[in-house]
């Protein structure tokens, strides 16, 4: 009764101190995907200041070619939302004359709202509204970066002199945990990235309109295994459904599928490695509550957050059992999570 009392004490204060947290866990994550390329300078000579000042640099030029390259189609697009919308509410019509040809009562306010296809388009403005904001508060996040990266390479240091005798093992449990959790959002974010670059690619091919904000939607949401993708695809399918006919939607919704099928399904976990997966149950529980402690930003990090804990738990023999219940393997085994 008294862990369950700190459970919901704890959340109730995430939840609260949400708009103070959700930066403060984007620096976190961008932190500790740079790390290692800041460990890799310093081993080769550079001094820490200058690495720092190399990875500042590098995130500033990339945060303005996606802003030069996205910003524009986000803006066309939610100024458009509208419009596409009520196009696509006509383009439901016949289908909703048929269902009550057949029937099917769909007159009711609620079926009516569930079964409105427009909202996949509104869960998609309000991903893209709240990356705009986190935009606004990138002086904050990359002044929070700075000083992460500056604590990283003396925090085994403090780690061994805070435990004295026992910062040996304190040190083996952090390193252990710290290089899984790095490992695991380096690689997430390179086949992520893949994945928003190859599905931008394909509708430019196929004419659709706004790829680039479908390619960047592809890119967020594929941090969120088995269900990202097709909420990914679903608003890019409508919309191709609306602006080019049911041929386009088709080729789109087929291209949603190769992408994901090939480097989600065949490529990603091979590089990935057992131990590092989530059950279907737990990334949408996960997808659920962080959604409602921190938001639709929330939504982008659940699996990363729930993956952090996953990792923790399995660093240490007590919790070893929670990061198994936690896991997509079946066998009752808990590989070491910096098994390649």
């Amino acid at each position: 009764m008294l862990s369950a009392a700190c459970f919901v004490v704890i959340v109730a204060g995430m939840k609260a101190a949400g708009a103070i947290l959700v930066p403060f866990l984007l620096s976190i994550f961008i932190a500790l995907i740079f790390s290692p390329v800041l460990f890799w300078m310093q081993s080769k000579g550079v001094r820490q200041g200058i690495s720092i000042l190399i990875i500042l640099i590098a995130i500033i030029l990339v945060a303005i070619l996606l802003g030069r390259l996205v910003g524009g189609s986000i803006n066309e697009f939610l100024g458009e939302q509208k419009g596409l919308q009520s196009k696509l509410a006509e383009r439901s019509a016949p289908l909703i004359a048929w269902l009550e040809s057949k029937g099917v009562d769909v007159t009711d306010e609620n079926i009516s709202e569930l079964l409105n296809p427009g909202k996949a388009i509104q869960m998609a403005q309000n991903t893209l509204v709240a990356l705009q904001g986190m935009i606004k508060l990138v002086f904050l996040i990359l002044l929070t970066v700075v000083f992460v990266l500056l604590e990283a390479s003396g925090f085994p240091r403090k780690l061994q002199a805070a435990f004295g005798a026992e910062g040996d093992e304190a040190l083996s449990g952090f390193t252990q945990f710290a290089a899984s959790v790095k490992r695991y959002l380096a690689i997430k974010t390179i086949f992520s990235a893949l994945t928003g670059i190859l599905i931008w690619l394909w509708l430019t091919i196929l004419g659709v309109d706004f790829a680039m904000v479908w390619g960047l939607l592809a890119f967020l949401l594929n941090y969120i295994p088995n269900i990202g993708s097709i909420l990914a695809a679903v608003p890019a399918v409508l919309v191709a459904l609306v602006l080019t006919g049911t041929g386009g939607a088709l080729l789109t919704a087929a291209g949603f599928l190769v992408v994901n099928l090939v480097l989600g399904s065949i490529i990603e976990p091979r590089y990935m490695g057992r131990g590092l997966g989530l059950s279907t149950l737990v990334v949408f529980l996960s997808l659920v509550f962080w959604g409602w402690v921190l938001g639709p930003v929330g939504m982008l990090l659940s699996v990363p957050l729930t993956m952090v804990l996953k990792i923790g738990m399995a660093s240490s023999e007590t919790t070893r059992w929670i990061s198994i219940l936690l896991g997509s393997d079946t066998s009752g085994k808990a590989p070491s999570p910096v098994e390649p």
